[in-house]
């Protein structure tokens, strides 16, 4: 942290030449001296030829605008909104992407593929490379003249399936097992009551429903663990185990899966194994009270320290969201595919029909076009109806074995196939350029795993922290082409309920409320079983169930049982 209060990278010895490079005004990157590659962020090994021999080069400092991003919400000590956060390609090597910040120009003043240049600034012992219009452009700009044209290494849509690994043959692990009971909290803005309360009241009524008793479940599975940083939690396995001492024989706790639906494979897999028969799942969130907490002092927060892992490379610039990075993504897709504006705002007009008719969602109320685009902007091209709702809550689902099914209350849920696959690269910024990283290859693999497709789905509830998430899923899943969402949102009568891919049934995260994914999974069950009254898909009897914003995710295929 700066004196000032903002986020400064933490300085270690193998990346401190990039944080000093500023001292002599030249850019120096990792560099693979068997293949040349650049490598960015440093790595002990070359990722493209597995060498071990890496330097540092000093590069010109000239690069192409990759993506860009006004953030209007976000304020840090010493950065005021608005600011432009950005992608550049480095000339040198355009498979390194840095995220910087723009100076010396306006929104106005930019298109993708303008030639940039960098300028530095010092804070305290870091330098940090900003970028500005380069004096002299190409003409036309070289990257994105093409709307087909790809980033050099990126895997395009179309061969994604292609580097699916085969399912193994024999009986698949979904055959194993089934859902068996599903249970919710309330679920509401700042409920100011204490977030571990609300994980055991989902839980219990999760257990109930299925027709067991806690002495029945033998697994605990979670997302993200313990902690109870930035609302994100109850503090895990631990605290529901303290709380209720259920001696599980299994339990999975931990956040690089891809939310609350890795954790219920992770169980699944657990009672296919023979280590559990009942596994309870749960997933909660209280960022709505602990936000206005944080806001009225009662909580500790304070500055920014140093900040290290993958967001070190970003925060310092003002890029603190998964929406910084995202909104990038979208504008390119935006430039690519003719996307707009209003294709994202008939996604957030269906959530908030869906959520008219939910009594549990947060916001109910009708949602126009002239809202949806006329709402304060957040960070562009997302306004505040693009983006989800944080909320107190917690949601339970217990996974049972198959052969159980017959003794369990209620009629269970099948899972037909998952798709967990990591194709793209993880890292934010330098992942896939045109959609969410990480839905092209767990969709390919899903696919892979059964032989039903995109026409025998019903129901589709697809992750939505953002508009531009779900807008991913749609075109990853085959629901319509690679580029197409334009045409096939258009309207909102393909995702409505009675149209050909009901979509986020219950409203969604953007009207029903940040539950992480577990809400889209308790919502398909109650779809599967008939039960979702009034918002009730007729016929519904398969279901797609995606999770994880961002990287990495998954997505599961559902069916109701028989």
């Amino acid at each position: 942290m700066s004196a000032q209060g903002r986020p400064l990278p933490f300085v270690t010895p193998w990346n401190k030449f990039y944080w000093t490079s500023g001292a002599d005004d030249r850019l120096r990157l990792q560099e693979c001296e068997s293949c040349s590659a650049l490598i960015h962020p440093p790595k002990p090994v070359c990722p493209y030829c597995r060498g071990s021999r890496l330097g540092v080069r000093a590069v010109s400092g000239f690069a192409t605008l990759f993506g860009f991003t006004v953030s209007h919400r976000f304020h840090l000590p010493g950065l005021p909104s608005p600011y432009i956060v950005a992608q550049v390609a480095v000339e040198e090597d355009p498979r390194v992407r840095l995220t910087t910040r723009l100076v010396d120009c306006e929104e106005g003043d930019l298109q993708l593929g303008m030639r940039m240049e960098v300028t530095f600034e010092q804070v305290e012992d870091v330098w940090l490379p900003l970028f500005r219009p380069a004096a002299e452009q190409p003409e036309p700009p070289e990257q994105y003249a093409r709307p087909a044209s790809l980033p050099p290494d990126e895997v395009p849509a179309e061969r994604v399936r292609t580097l699916v690994r085969p399912a193994p043959r024999g009986r698949k692990f979904e055959d194993d097992v089934v859902l068996s009971g599903i249970g919710h909290s309330a679920i509401g803005r700042r409920l100011m009551v204490d977030p571990l309360s609300l994980t055991v009241e989902a839980c219990q009524a999760a257990v109930a429903e299925a027709g067991l008793t806690m002495d029945d479940i033998d697994g605990l599975s979670t997302y993200p663990g313990g902690g109870l940083e930035h609302g994100m939690g109850e503090g895990g396995i631990t605290a529901l185990e303290a709380a209720l001492r259920i001696r599980p024989t299994w339990f999975n706790g931990g956040g690089e899966t891809f939310g609350p639906g890795g954790s219920v494979i992770a169980a699944m897999l657990a009672v296919s194994a023979g280590l559990a028969r009942h596994v309870l799942c749960f997933r909660t969130v209280w960022q709505s009270t602990h936000d206005h907490l944080l806001r009225q002092g009662l909580l500790g927060g304070g500055g920014f320290g140093r900040v290290a892992g993958d967001m070190g490379w970003g925060m310092p610039f003002g890029a603190t969201s998964a929406a910084h990075v995202l909104a990038q993504t979208a504008q390119r897709h935006f430039h690519r595919y003719g996307t707009t504006r209003e294709t994202l705002g008939w996604i957030a007009l269906n959530q908030r029909a869906n959520a008219a008719l939910n009594p549990t969602a947060v916001y109910r109320e009708p949602l126009t076009m002239d809202d949806y685009l006329s709402a304060r902007m957040i960070t562009t091209p997302f306004g505040l109806y693009d983006c989800d709702v944080p909320c107190d809550a917690a949601v339970a689902v217990v996974v049972s074995a198959a052969e159980t099914a017959g003794d369990l209350r209620v009629r269970p849920v099948r899972v037909e196939a998952v798709g967990t696959q990591i194709i793209e690269r993880l890292e934010w910024d330098q992942s896939t350029s045109t959609h969410e990283p990480q839905v092209l290859g767990p969709a390919a693999h899903l696919w892979s795993r059964t032989t039903l497709r995109p026409g025998d789905v019903d129901v589709a509830e697809l992750y939505d922290g953002f508009t531009f998430n779900c807008l991913s899923w749609i075109e990853a899943l085959g629901f319509c082409g690679i580029g197409e969402a334009k045409d096939f949102l258009d309207g909102g009568k393909n995702i409505a309920r009675d149209g050909v891919l009901p979509l986020n049934t219950h409203g969604g995260q953007l009207s029903h409320g940040r539950t992480h994914g577990m809400g889209l999974l308790h919502e398909a069950v109650v779809q599967l079983r008939g039960e979702g009254g009034a918002r009730q898909v007729e016929g519904a009897r398969v279901a797609v169930v995606s999770s994880g914003g961002l990287t990495p995710s998954g997505v599961m295929l559902l069916r109701s049982d028989g």
